[in-house]
């Protein structure tokens, strides 16, 4: 593409289809070369290039509406409205978001982040016209990943029920992020066998036509009774029986055909599922041959797929899974469930070693949880690996299904941090506030792999709900810091300081050893202690600190209301002690995507910041 292209829907529909035909490459590579080196989604946005286009060419965007489940698959489309010279700030500080965003763009009509939804809110815009007495198109796209999740089936069920008019596309891609898993893939892949039905029926039409006289009332025939024929080979009554007209399988690579399907869909009053086949990866082998890897991609060397900058800190889910896997094999027990993230979320090494002991339950965490649940009562150890941001979508299960029942199941909460340039959908900041308030849960947020390490054992061995909340990666000056062990209730003192205390807990910890230094160089003597266990409090810690006179402050990079301080403040006036003087945590908004270094000095949880405030503090209190 050239730099001062600008495409917009318009453009796009007066292009020729030879022009439409050299597009397709040209977007294909923009999408390797940005991601290249900005990092994002590569497989699944190199799958629907074709298919974007087409939407863009049949539709009126933004006066229909399209909505993206997850989101991920997106690039194309911005590039289509407007924003192909914004692609290289994608995902950046201040850039492009790497999902759709309502405030970015008319064209995003509406913004997504997780998978299962779309479906549900493009329902709602649906309805919302329908109300106005309004008559544009609402059209979405969900992956096949997606319809392992219930919300979709919760929305197919209600659409085909009140006959609502909406365009669903599947598009088919055998992928969500790990190899999709079930009964509803095992139903695609019998559907997508029929392709070569759809091919033999071209040729046939075709043929018919060439048939003098008689050729053309076959052909009409022929069409009449495409549907019944079509039936019988194919066997769609899975979609047709929540009441959707189903089209397809149709070669999601061919633009052309694309388009010719999508006219169809767009003339019916009725709920329409348009079954598009596609491979995730389209057109870059090294997407192509490996499209778990390149699902979410830092930034890499385009001709190999190498990473640009390889990390030598190790992560936090990887380690858990190693030390699963060794533990699994002294007890039987043991047994681990995620969420279509086997390998995000470091179980890989588990589900190789005891394949009949990982459960990948595609994008489904509320069944992930209640099934853990029911594993627990049945006699067994499970551990759930989801991200942070994630298990919000839970917590309903984690309240009566785990925690109300007093169930040993440990939560490996992976992703408890800001998450970078995913932006806000994917910041795992609410999981100490939603998960600290609720009985019988314990919660702990490590500083280290080796103090996770210790909280796993400990875990393992009780008799109900825990929660072990970790970023993604180790801070390289923790890893270097020893530790000795873990118990719950119980704060591990790293440095003493007469001045004052910085209590932090999980990454923030190294950023209070930071702000430490730094006020030492200023005269100030400030002691940090790390507050691991979330849940249950040091209420000795917080008598001692109470006594000493000194003032002491709670560091965390997580939301302000319901978290560590919170937790503090509630006991120390419960138990008559002396509160914090100052609570460090996330405000009461949304953070935005960004480098974890730029999220952190924003929202002032850098070790300068944290030293800045102290002083501040200090001065106020003279």
């Amino acid at each position: 593409m050239q730099p001062e292209q600008v495409w917009t829907p318009e453009k796009l529909k007066q292009c020729t289809p030879a022009e439409v035909k050299a597009l397709i490459p040209e977007l294909r590579h923009r999408i390797v070369d940005t991601v290249s080196r900005t990092g994002g989604h590569l497989a699944s946005n190199l799958g629907v290039v074709e298919l974007t286009v087409a939407l863009h060419r049949v539709f009126d965007s933004p006066r229909d509406k399209l909505v993206f489940d997850v989101g991920h698959q997106c690039y194309t489309h911005k590039m289509l409205t407007g924003r192909e010279g914004r692609m290289d700030s994608l995902r950046q500080f201040g850039g492009l978001a790497g999902f759709p965003r309502r405030e970015e763009s008319p064209h995003d009509a509406y913004g997504t982040g997780h998978a299962s939804t779309a479906l549900s809110a493009g329902l709602g815009l649906a309805r919302a016209r329908d109300l106005a007495g309004e008559d544009y198109n609402v059209v979405v796209v969900v992956g096949d990943g997606a319809l392992t999740g219930g919300m979709c089936y919760e929305a197919l069920n209600d659409a085909g029920n009140s006959r609502t008019r909406l365009i669903a596309i599947l598009n088919d891609n055998q992928m969500s992020i790990s190899p999709n898993v079930g009964a509803v893939a095992r139903h695609l892949t019998f559907l997508r066998s029929s392709v070569g039905w759809l091919h033999a029926k071209k040729v046939v039409a075709e043929a018919l036509l060439r048939l003098p006289l008689i050729g053309k009332p076959l052909h009409d025939l022929l069409q009449r009774f495409k549907n019944n024929i079509r039936n019988f080979l194919v066997r769609d009554k899975f979609f047709s029986a929540f009441g959707f007209r189903y089209l397809g399988p149709v070669d999601g690579h061919d633009e052309a055909g694309l388009e010719r399907v999508l006219r169809r869909a767009r003339r019916f009053d009725e709920p329409v599922l348009l079954h598009v086949v596609t491979t995730k990866g389209k057109g870059y082998a090294v997407a192509e041959s490996d499209p778990s890897r390149a699902h979410g991609m830092p930034a890499f060397d385009p001709a190999d797929g190498s990473p640009r900058d390889a990390s030598s800190a190790r992560s936090f889910g990887r380690q858990a899974g190693l030390l699963l896997t060794e533990l699994a094999k002294k007890d039987e027990r043991i047994v681990a469930v995620t969420a279509a993230m086997t390998d995000s979320t470091g179980l890989g090494p588990f589900g190789r070693a005891f394949p009949r002991r990982l459960f990948d339950v595609g994008i489904a965490e509320e069944h992930a949880v209640t099934m853990a649940a029911g594993m627990a009562a049945g006699g067994l150890r499970p551990v759930v690996a989801i991200y942070d941001t994630f298990l919000q979508r839970a917590y309903d299960q984690i309240v009566v299904d785990v925690c109300l029942q007093k169930l040993p199941v440990l939560f490996l909460v992976d992703r408890a941090a800001l998450g970078g340039d995913d932006g806000p959908s994917h910041h795992g900041v609410f999981g100490a506030s939603f998960l600290r308030h609720i009985p019988n849960m314990q919660v702990f947020n490590p500083r280290s792999v080796e103090e996770m390490e210790h909280m796993i054992r400990w875990a393992l061995s009780q008799d109900g709900p825990c929660a072990i909340r970790y970023p993604r990666a180790e801070n390289a000056m923790m890893a270097r810091v020893p530790c000795a062990g873990f118990a719950p209730g119980v704060w591990e003192t790293l440095e003493k300081g007469g001045d004052l205390c910085l209590i932090a807990t999980g990454p923030l910890v190294a950023e209070a050893l930071k702000a430490a230094r730094l006020l030492r160089e200023r005269g100030i003597s400030a002691g940090v202690i790390n507050a691991s266990s979330v849940k249950p409090l040091d209420e000795a810690a917080l008598r001692r600190l109470s006594a000493s006179g000194s003032p002491y402050l709670v560091i965390e990079e997580g939301a302000l209301a319901g978290g560590l301080g919170s937790a503090v403040c509630e006991r120390c006036v419960e138990l008559g002690l002396k509160p914090p003087a100052q609570i460090l945590a996330l405000p009461d908004s949304f953070i935005p995507q960004g480098r974890h270094d730029q999220l952190i000095r924003l929202t002032e949880l850098d070790g300068e910041s944290i030293a800045a405030q102290v002083s501040s503090l200090l001065v106020r209190t003279a």
